[in-house]
């Protein structure tokens, strides 16, 4: 009997939660999932920008597959009429259902959610979200401001509401209309926070005392980081509290006390999204469905949070590139209960510290694209084929590999720690790897570096990741054509995980790198 999906998709969401170690944040309603869940701890996006990383994971293509970098084009006109996910779920009998950001909006998936080709009915925006970048943040001088660091009083906003709050209400109501339906069904759900602004109903502050908010543990920008990997955060540097601080171009810093502000308030931004996941999975359990339906829960990609003297995402560190990443799948991630029995019950973060671990944890090295192949097998349905080498011609395929082969390594237990790497080459032959890439206009940070446009593209990062290190070369590129130059290397790193987690002491001037190039030519 083949199950139905929900597909939780966050905007911005680092694995900054308890089940992933964090010992500061609150998210108990998550953790919970987690701990009936397959938990992959090392999983990535294939580039730290929203519609990039959306169109890659829901089509299974990578960016170089689907040629969109930045926010202005459409892959079934610009690249090729690739098949999506909820599309081939569509096509095999599933009623496909979009509320909130799941897609990104506007031109990169033609101004309709990719409506009708992967849902079955309109996709679902709640009204609130036109006003996620008006002034609607009380300054201490008590004018309005657009703000980076916004906690509200909700029902102070336009309509008393904040638009994941909407879209919770319209996934709960369409689990209320489907509940009875023979049809199975494929429901995603995306929210907005912790994307920019911070904005968020102010009570959750309360649960982040800003005396045990502490800095970044590498708050500089390092010494041996090549000025083109660099990101210059220039979409915070727009907003009114930011703007404020006058900070220098590129390198800033921000004032220590307004790292700490933002910090708090990216946490207390997860806590509410964790209120929000937790009331959508208990009416799960409230409509009888929690049975027979996978739930996923992912992010399109990171947030830097002041590491490397660095904010937001458009980089190729781990911070911005690392998502959490969960299956729960009744009876193979955890036994069935019985009818009735409840597995989600809601959990209000103001009074449950669970410290719930997850029911298994893998460390293998995990891609956003295998999200496509991973979603089709535990469904039951047939596993798209491999895409061939070039597949702009072919509609349905997957440039990603299913991960189910490693839920059964992982049931029950966190797997052993992988023996660090000393032999490079065996690393890379028998280790699987992840692939991101983030595009840059010029060697040195400017305006347009975080967000480039297509025709403004000069170099491509691609990078590497495995269980010991990552892995980025900086190439030259031509977006008439779409092509990448190996031969005009423009800068390099590589960091050795191990001795190095937070990837700030780059090594590629002083090691052989031949095997690194070979697999990102592969």
């Amino acid at each position: 009997d083949r199950m139905n999906i929900v597909l939780i998709v966050v905007d911005d969401l680092r694995p900054v939660l308890g089940c992933y170690g964090d010992k500061l944040v609150k998210s108990p309603n998550i953790d919970q999932l987690a701990s009936h869940s397959v938990v992959f701890s090392n999983a990535y996006a294939q580039q730290a920008v929203c519609a990039p990383s959306r169109v890659s994971f829901l089509t299974g293509r990578r960016p170089d597959t689907t040629r969109l970098y930045d926010f202005y084009s459409y892959w079934r006109v610009h690249a090729g009429n690739y098949s999506t996910m909820p599309q081939y779920f569509k096509e095999n009998g599933y009623m496909t259902l979009s509320v909130g950001k799941v897609f990104h909006p506007g031109v990169s998936s033609n101004y309709s959610d990719d409506y009708p080709y992967s849902w079955s009915i309109p996709p679902f925006h709640p009204s609130a979200e036109k006003y996620e970048n008006y002034k609607t943040c009380r300054g201490k001088d008590g004018k309005l401001y657009a703000n980076l660091v916004c906690p509200v009083d909700v029902t102070e906003m336009p309509g008393g509401t904040l638009p994941d709050i909407q879209s919770t209400e319209e996934a709960i109501r369409l689990l209320n209309a489907v509940k009875t339906n023979k049809q199975k069904f494929f429901l995603a759900v995306g929210y907005h926070k912790p994307h920019i602004p911070l904005r968020y109903p102010q009570e959750f502050l309360k649960l982040y005392p800003l005396e045990n908010i502490t800095l970044a543990p590498d708050p500089w920008v390092p010494e041996k980081l090549p000025s083109v990997a660099y990101n210059p955060w220039m979409d915070i540097r727009q907003r009114d509290d930011v703007e404020a601080l006058n900070v220098s171009f590129p390198y800033g810093p921000l004032p220590d006390d307004f790292q700490r502000q933002i910090r708090q308030s990216y946490y207390a931004a997860v806590s509410y999204l964790d209120t929000q996941v937790g009331l959508l999975l208990n009416a799960l359990d409230d409509v009888g469905l929690s049975n027979n339906t996978i739930v996923v829960f992912t992010a399109d990609h990171g947030w830097s949070l002041g590491e490397h003297g660095e904010w937001a995402k458009y980089s190729n560190f781990d911070v911005a590139t690392r998502v959490p990443l969960m299956f729960y799948v009744p009876g193979m991630t955890t036994s069935s209960v019985n009818q009735g029995g409840r597995i989600f019950p809601y959990l209000d973060p103001f009074s449950h510290i669970l410290g719930l671990v997850p029911q298994g944890q893998s460390k293998k090295v995990v891609e956003l694209v295998s999200l496509f192949p991973t979603l089709a097998e535990l469904a039951g349905l047939q596993v798209p084929p491999v895409c061939p080498e070039t597949s702009f011609h072919v509609a349905l395929c997957t440039e990603g590999a299913s991960i189910v082969r490693y839920f059964n390594a992982s049931k029950g237990k966190v797997e052993e720690e992988e023996s660090g790497c000393d032999d490079t080459y065996r690393c890379f032959n028998e280790e699987p790897v992840a692939l991101s890439q983030y595009p840059r206009p010029a060697d040195t940070p400017q305006w347009n570096s975080d967000k480039p446009k297509l025709k403004d593209i000069r170099i491509m990062g691609y990078s590497v990741r495995t269980v010991a290190c990552r892995y980025t070369v900086w190439v030259g590129f031509n977006p008439n054509n779409f092509s990448a130059d190996f031969e005009d290397v423009h800068a390099g790193e590589l960091y050795m995980v191990e001795t190095d987690p937070n990837q700030d002491y780059n090594i590629y001037n002083n090691t052989s790198h031949g095997v690194f190039f070979k697999k990102i030519l592969g």
